[in-house]
């Protein structure tokens, strides 16, 4: 099947779900595996992964400071990831009470896969969206440019 390519993807985003199996490790932890996520789609960004709360291995996850605002989804509260390894400030985030257009995603988490050990999408490994801002997932399902690609900077 032919990539996808993230510059058809539609501004403003759309939310998606997904059946890909989805594995996520930190620390040597176990944060996340299993099916059922949802995908947020958006011209130049590779899909963000919004893993469902019942399968967050919530234990790892602590409060953390700040909140950000984005124009689609509203106000996200952030989260440091805690292992026996040590602290990943800021790691994961989500939306407790989103836009109507990204209520399925309410209570959903969001991570960067650049300060995780490893993610994965059907047994892929992902690469983190380039500059450090962005949390998309790029596999081999999705083709480029990347907003944040220092190879694009009018994409920057």
């Amino acid at each position: 099947m032919a990539p996808e390519r993230v510059a058809d993807y539609p501004r403003p985003p759309r939310l998606e779900p997904s059946d890909d199996h989805v594995l996520v490790k930190v620390g040597g932890e176990l944060l996340f595996d299993g099916k059922g996520c949802q995908r947020v789609l958006e011209t130049y960004h590779p899909p963000t992964y919004y893993l469902p709360p019942t399968g967050i291995a919530m234990a790892l996850l602590s409060p953390a400071a700040g909140r950000s605002f984005c124009e689609w989804k509203g106000v996200a509260e952030y989260f440091d990831v805690v292992t026996s390894r040590g602290r990943i400030h800021r790691a994961v985030w989500r939306y407790p009470s989103p836009t109507p257009s990204f209520q399925a995603i309410a209570g959903w988490f969001a991570l960067y896969p650049g300060l995780m050990q490893g993610c994965w999408v059907n047994d892929e490994p992902v690469i983190p969206q380039p500059g450090g801002f962005y949390g998309g997932w790029i596999t081999s399902a999705v083709e480029g440019p990347f907003k944040g690609d220092p190879m694009h900077p009018e994409l920057i």
